[in-house]
C-alpha cells in the first residue's frame, strides 16, 4: 500500500494523463517548468501551496478564488496526515479500509476508543517531548472519526481488567471520564467491548497487544507495537497464527452484557 503523499502525486499525475498534455505543456498552464512538474510528480519536490492552488485555478471546474480547490483540500488532509508518528501512517491506511477490527488490549484502552486527557496521559513520562504528545493524540483523536462514518467497520474489542482499574497518578476524575466514555461506545451497534476479568489468571494475551483488519478483498492484515516499534503483519502464516491467539483471548473474555456490567462496578468505583 503506498503513503498518503503517493496518492496525492498520483492523483496529479493521472488529471496531467486525463487532459492529454505533456509536463512541459502542464507546466505551461499553471505558470510553473516542466522540470518543476516532473520533480514533484517523481517526490523530488514538494507540492506547495501555491503549486496546489495553480493547478486548482487552471483545472478545477468548480473553483472559486478564496476557496480550496480539490487538489488543497488534498494538501491540508495531507497535512493532518503528517501529524501522524511514521509508525502508524501504514497501519491507518488499513484501519479506514477495514471492514472489521479485532483489537486487543493489555496495557491501555484501544487508541480508537480513548478520551483526549486519556490518550495525553498515556504519552506521560518523558518518553515524548511537548510537542510529539500533541501531534500524537491529535493523530489519535482524528484516528477516531472512523467509527463514527456512515459506514463504520465492526468494532471488537477485548482488553483486560487492569487496563480499567489502573489508576492514573494526579488525575482525578480521568478514569471515571475515560470508563463513562468507553461505556457509552459500548453501547452502539457495530461496537463490541469484552473484558478478560482477573481472576482468568495468566492467559495467552500476555504477551502483548495485537489488532487484525479484515480487508474489502477479504485479505486480513495484522499490527502489533512494542516500546520502541511496530509491525505490520501480513504473511498468511503470521496473520493466521495472531487470529488463533484471537479467538484464545476472545474466549478469556466475558461476554459483552457481562463485559458492559463489569465496567459499570469500575466506574462506579472511580466514583467514589
Amino acid at each position: 500500500m503506498g503513503t498518503a503523499s503517493d496518492y496525492v502525486l498520483n492523483e496529479l499525475r493521472l488529471l496531467r494523463a486525463s487532459l492529454g498534455l505533456s509536463q512541459e505543456e502542464f507546466g505551461r498552464t499553471i505558470d510553473y517548468s516542466g522540470s518543476h512538474v516532473s520533480s514533484v510528480e517523481t517526490g523530488g519536490r514538494p507540492p506547495t501551496r501555491e503549486y496546489m492552488e495553480a493547478v486548482d485555478r487552471a483545472h478545477d471546474p468548480a473553483y472559486q478564488p478564496g476557496r480550496e480547490g480539490r487538489f488543497m483540500r488534498m494538501l491540508r488532509d495531507l497535512a493532518k496526515l503528517d501529524v501522524t508518528p511514521i509508525w502508524l501512517r501504514e497501519w491507518i491506511g488499513f484501519e479506514r479500509e477495514a471492514t472489521t477490527l479485532r483489537w486487543f488490549e493489555l496495557a491501555y484502552v484501544p487508541g480508537l476508543l480513548q478520551t483526549e486527557r486519556y490518550a495525553r496521559a498515556t504519552l506521560a513520562g518523558g518518553r515524548f517531548d511537548a510537542d510529539e504528545v500533541e501531534r500524537i493524540v491529535a493523530s489519535r483523536l482524528e484516528r477516531q472519526a472512523i467509527l463514527a462514518r456512515e459506514q463504520p467497520p465492526q468494532f471488537i474489542a477485548v482488553l483486560d481488567e487492569g487496563i480499567l482499574r489502573r489508576p492514573v497518578l494526579d488525575q482525578p476524575g480521568l478514569m471515571a471520564e475515560q470508563c463513562e466514555h468507553l461505556l457509552a461506545l459500548a453501547a452502539r451497534e457495530h461496537i463490541q467491548v469484552h473484558v478478560v476479568p482477573v481472576d482468568a489468571g495468566m492467559y495467552l494475551g500476555l504477551g502483548g497487544q495485537f489488532i487484525i483488519a479484515d480487508l474489502p478483498d477479504g485479505a486480513r492484515v495484522a499490527y502489533a507495537d512494542n516500546q520502541l516499534d511496530a509491525q505490520i503483519v501480513d504473511t498468511p502464516v503470521d496473520v493466521a497464527r495472531l487470529a488463533r491467539t484471537w479467538e484464545i483471548v476472545r474466549n478469556e473474555a466475558l461476554p459483552r452484557r457481562q463485559s458492559i456490567e463489569l465496567i459499570k462496578e469500575v466506574t462506579k468505583s472511580w466514583t467514589c
